[in-house]
């Protein structure tokens, strides 16, 4: 089997996982990396053995011969890198979140169609083990029609350490973090049609938000609350865990802390554990992030070599983030937002 070359921009501090990921699918050959850094360039040129080093994207375009390229950057250069891969006609992944606004997401999508290559948006969380076993459970009918969820991600975990941009920015939690939360009740409870929000600062050193509640109305009648926080101090710190809460019409549904899954149904309780595996580069807590990052990215290899669209495509994606726009006009207006009517 010839082997799949990739290239990657951006050697930053999540860009790691992304490395080690890659590594492990056999198929797969990183061949050419990409930062304006020259010692991040260094460090994960030396620690994964690339030869290829560029501190120019369009220098590295100009040379080629590779199959698709990994944008893992900030927000702001995502555009122009995503609108290059599509000029260059390469298959492009993209970290989240996907823009700066919405507009210009609806662009790198229309790049990418345009162009006829794929584009897929590394929104890794719905990728989490426990995730997928949740969507086992909604999908199976154990506990009926979901009609009532909550997914919640509150951790006093000091992420600004790793990440000092985050405290920068005036949009935070919701961009950062509640993206993921608010894909995750896509992913299990479907497209939603409204969104009502409230955000708060708590942390007088950060410029954003660091909590955010949100409730969605789905298009198919269910109620799902978000929320997110890093201002939530716990005797327990759950990082990185999401917990999710699910009511159906015939029983419930808890994943719960330690990645304890608890169903209740006709037939009764079943308690199970669904924790992620600890892959051998890995290292807890953050190993659920991690082996969902391996998880995506075969995935897109997989969608890659059989020309179908990713599940989380570019434009796919677009309505994980009108729901990001729609919280902050909801908190900004203290209004209910129409989703649909972003996506016009």
């Amino acid at each position: 089997m010839a082997r799949i070359k990739g290239a990657l921009i951006g050697c930053g501090f999540f860009a790691i996982n992304q490395m080690h990921g890659w590594r492990e699918l056999p198929e797969v050959e990183i061949v050419a990396i990409c930062d304006r850094d020259p010692e991040r360039l260094k460090i994960v040129g030396d620690q994964f053995d690339v030869a290829r080093r560029y501190l120019s994207a369009d220098e590295m375009f100009a040379e080629g011969e590779f199959d698709f390229v990994d944008i893992a950057t900030t927000v702001g250069s995502h555009r122009p890198l995503v609108e290059l891969a599509a000029r260059h006609k390469v298959p492009a992944i993209c970290q989240k979140p996907f823009a700066p606004t919405l507009e210009d997401a609806k662009a790198m999508v229309a790049a990418a169609e345009e162009a006829g290559v794929a584009l897929m948006i590394h929104e890794n969380f719905r990728w989490q083990t426990p995730m997928l076993a949740v969507k086992e459970v909604i999908d199976s009918g154990e506990i009926g029609t979901p009609f009532w969820a909550r997914v919640s991600f509150r951790s006093g975990f000091d992420v600004f350490s790793g990440q000092p941009y985050l405290a920068k920015g005036k949009r935070f939690i919701i961009e950062d973090l509640g993206i993921h939360s608010l894909d995750i009740a896509r992913f299990l409870f479907g497209d939603a049609r409204s969104l009502s929000a409230r955000t708060g600062r708590i942390n007088p050193d950060i410029a954003g938000e660091d909590v955010a509640t949100m409730m969605l109305g789905h298009d198919n009648g269910v109620t799902s609350i978000v929320d997110v926080s890093y201002a939530t101090k716990l005797p327990q710190e759950p990082f990185p865990q999401t917990l999710i809460e699910v009511d159906g019409t015939k029983g419930t549904l808890r994943l719960g802390l330690g990645y304890k899954l608890t169903v209740h149904g006709p037939a009764g309780t079943i308690e199970r554990d669904v924790a992620p595996n600890l892959l051998p580069w890995a290292s807890k807590p953050w190993h659920n992030i991690q082996e969902s990052v391996a998880l995506i990215q075969r995935h897109w290899i997989e969608r890659l070599g059989s020309g179908r669209e990713p599940d989380t495509s570019g434009r796919d994606n677009l309505k994980t983030f009108a729901l990001v726009e729609a919280a902050y006009l909801s908190a900004k207006r203290e209004e209910t937002i129409v989703v649909g009517d972003l996506l016009r």
